[in-house]
């Protein structure tokens, strides 16, 4: 019977993520597809899966592109002067961009993943992600802005820290990323660490 139990779990262990992972990519792909559903339907008069999803990339591939150009540019003033007559939508705004633009843009933020001793006495580290690596424009010289995302969450807090007591990861940013959100599950190797 105790044989049979951890046969049970190890299958558990070895079916579970896969399940949960193809349920995940399920529901955003029947989400995200879902979106121009209706209308396909009344266009075609059946639904074809996956075509709206691929309309809502193209859709934003295109966006993208143009966005870039030169025609853009009277619609990104003008979308600046109404924000500007809005502060709640511009605060708003503004921060879905530039935590948008910190995974996907060009000027990625978590890519510099760091070791800080909270707790010297008890010798207490955390790992965090380095997003301004200086303060001076608020008045907090030698500061630096480190990220501490939280375990199996999506939230996490942020600390101005002095940049000597932050020790540079060598390690790729997704693979630390993992590590944290994990909760210390997922394997680090001691190479990855660099000794100071």
């Amino acid at each position: 019977m105790k044989k049979l139990l951890t046969y049970f779990m190890q299958g558990l262990v070895f079916v579970a993520p896969i399940v949960i992972t193809g349920y995940i990519v399920f529901l955003i792909f029947d989400f995200v597809d879902g979106i121009l559903r209706h209308q396909l339907e009344l266009w075609f008069g059946y639904t074809i899966p996956g075509l709206g999803l691929l309309i809502i990339l193209g859709f934003i591939t295109v966006l993208g592109f143009v966005g870039q150009s030169i025609v853009a540019s009277p619609f990104k003033a003008l979308g600046h002067q109404v924000l500007k007559k809005a502060p709640l939508l511009q605060v708003i705004y503004s921060s879905l961009v530039d935590l948008f633009s910190a995974f996907v843009g060009k000027e990625k933020k978590f890519n510099q993943p760091v070791l800080v001793e909270i707790n010297k006495e008890n010798r207490l580290w955390k790992i965090g992600f380095v997003t301004q690596k200086s303060m001076a424009e608020i008045g907090m010289d030698g500061l630096v802005a480190v990220y501490f995302p939280h375990s199996y969450n999506f939230s996490g807090e942020l600390y101005m820290i002095a940049s000597s007591a932050i020790r540079p990861l060598d390690m790729p940013p997704s693979e630390a990323m993992k590590f944290v959100v994990s909760g210390g599950v997922t394997r680090v190797n001691e190479t990855d660490i660099t000794r100071n």
